[in-house]
Formats: structure tokens, sequence, C-alpha cells
């Protein structure tokens, strides 16, 4: 499976519209453009995640956890992980990211830091649905969503404020 986005190369940065818009950011919080192809046989659904391991929690931080995404589907336009626009496909599910809002939150590393880098995985997933909805924790969701995958693939941008 490959994953590629049009708004920015594997091991490349992200764009200022990527970063959120609080906790200190002033991006647009615009969830990039993603694209997938070669699909593994058997994949009913899929799940995106976006994962900062660079945050200083001391356990990373969740930016989006999108699941539910019909097998047909092939790419996600630029703002899909803004609930309220709705540019996302139908049945498409988001749950609340570590910001604590659903859909996507962008890029925010603490100001000064070194760049953080900003995993993007695709999960082609074993079921259609994951008997979840968006109120469930992102990371009962993140569960489910190892649990049911066939295969992934990631594509890692880098932001510094």
């Amino acid at each position: 499976m490959k994953l590629t986005s049009s708004d920015f190369n594997h091991q490349s940065a992200l764009n200022k519209k990527h970063e959120f818009n609080n906790f200190g950011g002033s991006g647009e919080n615009i969830s990039p453009a993603l694209a997938w192809c070669d699909i593994p046989e058997g994949t009913k659904s899929f799940a995106i995640t976006v994962f900062d391991p660079d945050a200083p929690t001391g356990s990373g931080f969740w930016h989006w956890v999108a699941f539910d995404i019909p097998a047909a589907t092939t790419s996600l336009t630029s703002d899909s992980g803004n609930i309220s626009r709705e540019l996302f496909p139908a049945g498409m599910t988001q749950s609340k990211n570590d910001f604590g809002l659903p859909g996507y939150g962008g890029a925010c590393p603490p100001e000064g830091d070194n760049p953080h880098a900003y995993i993007f995985t695709l999960h082609a997933l074993s079921v259609e649905k994951l008997g979840i909805d968006s109120e469930t924790t992102n990371a009962v969701a993140r569960f489910l969503i190892h649990a049911n995958s066939l295969a992934t693939a990631s594509l890692t941008g880098f932001y510094q404020r």
C-alpha cells in the first residue's frame, strides 16, 4: 500500500495552513490532502491516524483518528478533517483528538522545539465498520483499528514553530 499527499512530500515540512489555530498556534488547522493505492485484497474500510511521537507528554499526541472510511475511497481532500465542512466521505467517523476536539487537530509543537514528526498512517481494515462512534475514545478506536488492520502505509511530515 502507498500513501501520498499533494500538500507535502514524505520526510518534508508541513505547511503553515496545517498548523493548529490555538495553544499558541496561528495556522488554519487544515488537514492535508491524502491519496492511496495498491490496496490489499480483502480491504473493507480504511482508517487514518496522525501521531506526533515528539510531543512533550511522555506518550506522544494523537492529532487525528478517522475510521469507517468506505473501501471504495482512494483519497481525502484537503480539510477533510474539518467536521463542520463535511468534505469527508459519507460514513467516515472522526473521534476526538488529544486536543479534545473531533476531527483533525493541526501540528502545534511548542515554540522553539526541534521539528516534530507528524506520522500520517493509512490502515486497510478487514471490517466495514468498527462498531463505535465519534464519542468513543481515540485510544479504543486505535485499539480496534490495530485489531482489524490488514496493512498500513505511512507518510511523515515535520513541523517547527
